[in-house]
């Protein structure tokens, strides 16, 4: 009989911004890391595509969650940062919030169809 291992999955629609704000909030991050970070995190579960990750990253800077700024890495190639901003950090905790919500009510059903 084999094992079943977890799949790994794609970031659920609507979580991807939370995600995001949650790991610039460690610091100044350029968006390959921000992927790699939350990949790292979630045990390799959970994969953003640049396709998904860019664009949401451009979005939150237009909003005033996220700044950006142009930096050279280690490696000598010039990199765009990004870093929480207060309206950002107010804005993950709020959205933080709603996801708490959100999967305190996943929660109850799973347990209450275990009864």
């Amino acid at each position: 009989m084999a094992t079943k291992q977890s799949p790994k999955s794609d970031i659920p629609q609507g979580t991807l911004d939370l995600l995001i704000l949650r790991v610039t909030a460690l610091g100044p991050i350029h968006g390959y890391a921000i992927a790699q970070r939350m990949q790292q995190v979630s045990r390799d579960v959970l994969q953003v595509q640049q396709g998904s990750l860019y664009p949401a990253l451009h979005q939150l800077e237009r909003k005033g969650f996220l700044r950006s700024e142009w930096r050279t890495a280690e490696t000598g190639r010039k990199r765009k940062y990004y870093s929480l901003t207060s309206k950002g950090r107010r804005q993950a905790e709020y959205e933080q919030e709603g996801w708490k919500h959100f999967t305190d009510a996943i929660n109850l059903i799973l347990t209450s169809a275990q009864r």
